[in-house]
């Protein structure tokens, strides 16, 4: 429902993804292809992950 360039930008938002896997599970339809969804899906839990242990071997806020 959304005009030309709002959608593609909607597509880098997770919480799409794990919206529309929810709504797979319960009535079974989907606007995204229900793989496309758990992979990206775990593609951000990866990357947020990583980025999180960088800043943990980095130090960024901890106070000394």
């Amino acid at each position: 429902m959304l005009p030309g360039i709002w959608q593609q930008i909607s597509m880098g938002n997770p919480i799409l993804y794990m919206v529309n896997a929810f709504r797979y599970g319960f009535i079974g339809v989907s606007d995204i292809d229900i793989q496309l969804a758990f992979l990206m899906t775990g593609g951000f839990i990866v990357i947020l992950a990583l980025f999180s242990l960088f800043l943990l071997h980095k130090g960024v806020g901890i106070k000394q």
